[in-house]
């Protein structure tokens, strides 16, 4: 059998998709058939496909009226069935070399590099309402760049092995977790969706994967995708249903192993709470990975350039809505540079097309569903009421969620909207004093729970370091002169502290030693034959 190649992998390239392309004419006749259809999207459990009688429709954010496909939602004893079949398929996958696994994610990531690209793409465009940039930087590129580095990452994990000698030879025998793995994923991200199960089934481990239920559609042909594959029946079982539901079922299983979440931060909260009360119960300590909020900022220095500086507020903020953990949604600027930022940054967003995202002149899709729309509405509300509205601020529910990209300006460094999350299209600044960098910095550090992302936009290098050390525990994806949002796998490793999560850096070996728990093994060459040691010798 060749040797499998072990080289570095490079990132997947972004198609760009301009008129005349091939790329682009597949796109458009994968979201012309995808959205003239109205598909199943079965539970997937020990192989086999499964509707049930209770179900959910899968629906368009930016047309609700158009229902994409009926969803299978799980009953407890279907949930109970799925952790079954997982703790069945490990015995088997488990004991596979790691190069057979390997082999399975990384004919995965060829297939979505070709075949696959457009039609995942499309579910994501038409499921979660994003461009086609961005379903091509999520869906295909990211979600390549996660099976391929992956592997990577795991084939230098394994290789680490600890010192033998002339007596005994040692090592590391990287096992999965005892168990079932637990995934749990957002709407915002497809490629999250596809890394949260596969990383830990990577390692060896078996899983029961929760998506979430407005992002069904694209979940489906992920699945789909990896049994086309090669992915094992029981490897990973994908549950739609009830949240508390299907986390109750799970959660209370003796066999829980670890979970692997994104989502907010309240349920993340009520999820270690639970395992923390039920400690006694399982078979071994769950490992608990998992990023949840993030009020990300930037902050500007008053040497910063404002051309670019408004540049990365617009796309920072506004690029898919807003509904991204990493989305810029405060800033603080200087009162010297305001003016010409916020001019510059209001005729950018006069200039914002809003539509269908099927509409290649689209920038902004709707939010992903009435409750995400109610919820902003309120936030917007409290701005017209408490702060200055200066581009933006209403919704427009009547035939998809939308939200205009919203503007806000306040001189209360303590205002609600620079503290909590809104996850949408609205940036909420706060001029300073030219004279207080320092204090800027201590405030930007202070005022909110959360340290995912954030960025310094500075020409004074000086400025740029004191930001660095201030801002050291605020963020644990930090840029330097560029938006906080669009981190790379293998470039920058994402994560957060503090009600982030837990920083374990996906797409990073970070995660996958996550996922394991390694085995000592010591082999001696000459076992001693005596019980005596030498030095109990008479002289």
């Amino acid at each position: 059998m060749p040797q499998a190649d072990q080289s570095s992998p490079l990132n997947e390239p972004n198609l760009a998709y301009l008129p005349g392309s091939p790329e682009r004419a597949a796109l458009k006749g994968a979201l012309q058939r995808i959205a003239g259809e109205r598909i199943e999207i079965p539970l997937e459990i020990a192989g086999r496909s499964v509707m049930t009688a209770h179900r959910a429709t899968a629906v368009m954010p930016h047309a609700h009226r158009h229902v994409l496909g009926d969803v299978a939602l799980a009953g407890r004893a279907d949930v109970q069935r799925a952790i079954d079949a997982a703790l069945a398929a490990r015995r088997e996958w488990s004991a596979r070399s790691l190069e057979e696994r390997a082999a399975v994610f990384l004919k995965a990531a060829d297939l979505l590099a070709g075949p696959w690209r457009a039609v995942v793409n499309a579910a994501t465009m038409l499921g979660q309402s994003k461009t086609a940039i961005q379903a091509e930087i999520d869906a295909a590129a990211e979600m390549v760049d996660f099976w391929r580095f992956n592997v990577h990452f795991a084939r230098e994990l394994a290789a680490e092995q600890p010192i033998s000698t002339s007596a005994a030879r040692n090592e590391l025998d990287y096992r999965p977790l005892e168990g079932v793995v637990y995934a749990v994923t957002p709407f915002n991200f497809a490629s999250i969706a596809g890394n949260l199960p596969t990383a830990p089934a990577l390692m060896g481990n078996a899983v029961v994967w929760k998506p979430a239920s407005s992002a069904m559609l694209s979940a489906h042909y992920l699945m789909r995708l990896l049994i086309e594959a090669g992915l094992p029946p029981g490897v990973i079982n994908m549950v739609a249903g009830d949240a508390g539901e299907v986390s109750d079922v799970v959660l209370a299983s003796p066999h829980l192993a670890g979970v692997h979440f994104t989502g907010s931060t309240a349920v993340f909260d009520a999820i270690q709470s639970r395992i923390a009360t039920d400690l006694p119960r399982y078979r071994s300590y769950p490992r608990v990975v998992g990023e949840t909020g993030g009020k990300d900022f930037v902050v500007a220095h008053a040497s910063a350039d404002p051309q670019a500086l408004a540049v990365a507020l617009v796309r920072g903020a506004f690029e898919y809505q807003g509904q991204k953990c990493s989305a810029a949604s405060r800033a603080y600027v200087p009162r010297s540079l305001w003016p010409s930022v916020r001019d510059r940054v209001v005729a950018m967003m006069r200039e914002l097309p809003m539509g269908d995202p099927a509409d290649f002149r689209t920038f902004m899709g709707a939010v992903i569903d009435r409750r995400a729309l109610d919820r902003i509405s309120g936030y917007l509300a409290d701005a017209r009421a408490h702060a200055r509205v200066l581009h933006g601020g209403s919704v427009h529910g009547e035939e998809g969620h939308f939200v205009d990209a919203t503007l806000v300006e306040t001189d209360d460094p303590s205002y609600r909207l620079l503290q909590e999350e809104i996850f949408g299209p609205v940036l909420t600044v706060h001029p300073y004093a030219d004279d207080d960098w320092a204090g800027t910095l201590a405030l930007v550090d202070g005022t909110s729970p959360y340290a995912l992302t954030g960025a310094v936009f500075a020409q004074d290098e000086a400025a740029v370091q004191e930001a660095k050390h201030a801002l050291r525990d605020a963020a644990g994806n930090f840029y330097v002169n560029d938006k906080p949002t669009g981190a790379v796998v293998g470039q920058q490793p994402f994560g957060g502290a503090r009600r982030s999560g837990t920083n374990d850096k996906a797409g990073s070996k970070l995660n996958l030693i996550r996922w394991v728990s390694p085995r000592t093994i010591k082999t001696t060459h000459q076992p001693p034959t005596d019980w005596r040691y030498p030095y109990m010798s008479e002289q």
